[in-house]
């Protein structure tokens, strides 16, 4: 079994994607939480290819698995039948939280792990990146995959030519636990496919359209600004430096945001002593990560709006593999 981390975008989130990077070079700060993709893998009675996610295959052949990830993966790595692989979810698909990434990860990890075959973080990130932005062409970022197999608190680096420097953040312990505390994630209702977002993002960042290339130039140096004053212990500047870049990447399109959300948000800010907040992934829906020193009094204004708190710790061990005794 492999259990993956998901994860919140704490800076620089869109800058990952080759149209920006390819040209200006990305930085990413990304937070992987205690809130999981679980992935077993199991030798079946069976013949044929069992898989049970959000539905239920059973396929003689690799060719005829209707699932694209899972596909691509087992037959990348060459894993036979009888297989039966079983997926579940802390959380569900399209929340923004990197689950499509993380599952992409656990589940290299777990058919690497099933072949009883090692495997580095580098190398889960990169034939994870492989599955979904190569043989699948998939509009999306190298982040998920990084944080997912590393897990922490990353700062990613993506340069043009492909290559990416990772280092995690370099905060004190006191001011770790500070930062932690500080932070709160409330479901704002509703799920959706993130795709279409950064299509639309890739194909005016190719086409150089110059609001776009402005957004994505600030949340890079928003992301670094970010760290610097994380690193610097200055825990409380994080809120304000947020609701900067939520006002800016709101200003994009209305796909960023919808009523709900919006009224949320102004709620958090006027009645729940939210320091700042941004909806967290590509926009849309999906949950709503705040900065407060008031636990109690947004947790309140939330529940009021009806909008559920989702707790988490920050994981740092990244995907690993628990296998069962016989």
């Amino acid at each position: 079994m492999t259990r993956t981390p998901l994860r919140i975008s704490i800076g620089g989130g869109g800058t990952d994607l080759p149209s920006y990077y390819q040209r200006f070079g990305g930085f990413v700060i990304s937070g992987a939480i205690t809130k999981y993709i679980y992935l077993t893998a199991n030798r079946s009675f069976r013949h044929g290819y069992l898989l049970r996610y959000s539905v239920n295959e059973h396929v003689a052949e690799v060719s005829e698995i209707h699932n694209p990830l899972l596909r691509q993966a087992i037959e990348m790595l060459g894993v036979q039948e009888p297989l039966e692989i079983v997926s579940i979810g802390d959380v569900p698909a399209g929340t923004g939280l990197g689950p499509s990434g993380a599952f992409v990860v656990g589940l290299v990890h777990l058919l690497h792990a099933y072949k009883r075959e090692p495997v580095t973080p580098e190398l889960l990130a990169r034939l994870a990146i492989e599955i979904e932005m190569v043989r699948l062409r998939e509009p999306v970022g190298k982040q998920d995959q990084y944080i997912a197999a590393y897990g922490g608190l990353l700062c990613q680096h993506y340069h043009p030519d492909g290559t990416v420097k990772l280092e995690q953040l370099a905060m004190s312990d006191e001011a770790l636990r500070e930062f932690h505390d500080s932070l709160m994630l409330f479901f704002a209702g509703d799920t959706r496919q993130a795709s279409s977002i950064l299509r639309e993002q890739q194909q005016r960042t190719d086409e150089a359209d110059p609001e776009m290339l402005a957004g994505l130039h600030f949340a890079r140096e928003l992301g670094l600004e970010i760290r610097s004053v994380l690193e610097a212990g200055k825990v409380a500047e994080f809120g304000p430096l947020m609701h900067e870049h939520w006002l800016r990447k709101r200003a994009r399109g209305k796909s960023m945001s919808n009523e709900r959300v919006d009224a949320l948000y102004e709620a958090a800010r006027s009645r729940g002593g939210a320091r700042g907040g941004k909806l967290v992934g590509a926009g849309g829906c999906g949950f709503l990560l705040f900065q407060t020193f008031d636990r109690r009094r947004l947790r309140e204004c939330m529940r009021e709006a009806g909008a559920e708190e989702m707790d988490f710790q920050f994981d740092f061990d990244g995907s690993v593999v628990h296998t069962r005794s016989a």
